[in-house]
């Protein structure tokens, strides 16, 4: 079994140009997206906050390429994004798990998929994503014998063992208790410092967003649009209860009532 990281390739730079997308619903046609940018830099981890229905898993889905955007543009590495790609994996609310399979199957699932991997690295490379999530003694067991929080650790190792440029996570640790949730930022934010691969993630849990982000988008929906950004410059690892991250997400807030009592008027 492999004891150090297999190759990781350099994190990936993003540009949304001017994207807007619909969606033709019952009741008529409704406007998702409306004329988002933002550029994400290499090895950036960037959390888009606001309300359900403002926009931020359909910028996801654009840059994941499973929509097209209606006007603009996704590129990554200078190359338009126009279908999906193994070098962009997305991690979902659900962990979409494979049931059929044990815990190594479904990590070793995507890297059978990858080209140019003997049986002996695939394996290899499943191992070590499997400990760096602290699963490593639980290979062997059925999906259905894991908690919430061990299937979204079984999630990500399965997002990260191809190696991707970009892992984009669309609220995957909301459905989970407080404890684990916890407990999964630290997780999260100790393999990102190691492995530093882009990342784009969407919450609408403020202080989730403060406690991973080096960057915090906010979105207002109605049509969903970017409408303020916010830095963190808080050391690593953070810390979901302190003061600091409170007083971020105070900030946050604050900002982001207001973007919503502006479109509430302009309703």
């Amino acid at each position: 079994m492999t004891t150090t990281a297999p190759f990781a390739p350099a994190p990936s730079k993003l540009a949304i140009d001017r994207v807007s997308k619909s969606f033709t619903t019952s009741r008529g046609s409704v406007l998702a997206l409306q004329e988002a940018s933002l550029t994400v830099a290499e090895g950036e981890f960037v959390c888009l906050l606001g309300p359900s229905g403002c926009g931020k898993s359909t910028l996801l889905n654009l840059v994941a390429g499973l929509e097209l955007p209606d006007t603009g543009s996704v590129t990554a590495d200078g190359k338009i994004v126009r279908e999906p790609g193994r070098e962009r994996m997305m991690m979902f609310q659900e962990s979409a798990l494979f049931p059929w399979l044990d815990v190594l199957g479904n990590v070793l699932f995507p890297l059978k998929l990858k080209s140019g991997l003997s049986a002996k690295e695939r394996n290899d490379t499943a191992h070590y994503y499997l400990k760096l999530v602290g699963l490593e003694k639980f290979m062997d067991a059925n999906i259905h014998e894991l908690s919430g929080g061990m299937k979204q650790r079984v999630a990500l190792a399965r997002a990260l063992a191809p190696n991707p440029r970009v892992l984009l996570m669309d609220e995957p640790f909301a459905a989970l208790d407080a404890m684990t949730r916890e407990q999964l930022y630290g997780d999260l934010q100790r393999i990102w410092t190691q492995r530093h691969v882009t990342i784009l993630f969407v919450t609408h849990n403020v202080r989730e967003a403060v406690s991973l982000g080096d960057r915090v988008v906010l979105f207002s929906p109605h049509p969903g649009r970017i409408r303020e950004e916010f830095r963190i410059e808080l050391p690593r690892p953070r810390d979901i209860n302190s003061v600091e991250v409170a007083a971020h997400a105070t900030r946050i807030t604050r900002a982001l009532k207001g973007h919503l009592q502006e479109g509430a008027t302009a309703e």
